[in-house]
């Protein structure tokens, strides 16, 4: 199923754009990023779903949502999104990404 991504906000989307207009290893991070972004708008069910008993708390309370995905970038990072379906179209909200590390301790692995 196609989807529109979206970020869920501004200071996100910001931290991409440094990204990419870096001259270091987040400039690969971008790239991977951005292909992420392509697959998810083709498919947005090509991520992985996260069972609801591992959602964070924290990402309960403060984006309201009752669904979570993770897609594997490389080198071990993480994006995690939540899907959100209109009336018209659907939505692969980007909520952050994080690397590996940082994934296992949010997550309690």
């Amino acid at each position: 199923m196609k989807s529109n991504i979206v970020f869920e906000n501004e200071k996100l989307e910001k931290s991409l754009e440094k990204l990419k207009n870096s001259k270091t290893e987040d400039k690969k991070l971008y790239s991977f990023l951005r292909r992420a972004f392509n697959d998810l708008e083709e498919n947005t069910f090509c991520g992985i779903q996260i069972p609801k008993k591992l959602i964070p708390k924290d990402y309960l309370q403060k984006h309201n949502i009752d669904n979570l995905w993770k897609y594997n970038l490389p080198n071990a990072w993480r994006l995690i999104y939540t899907i959100k379906n209109g009336e018209v179209i659907v939505l692969s909200i980007i909520l952050e990404w994080m690397n590996h590390k940082d994934y296992e301790k949010k997550f309690k692995y």
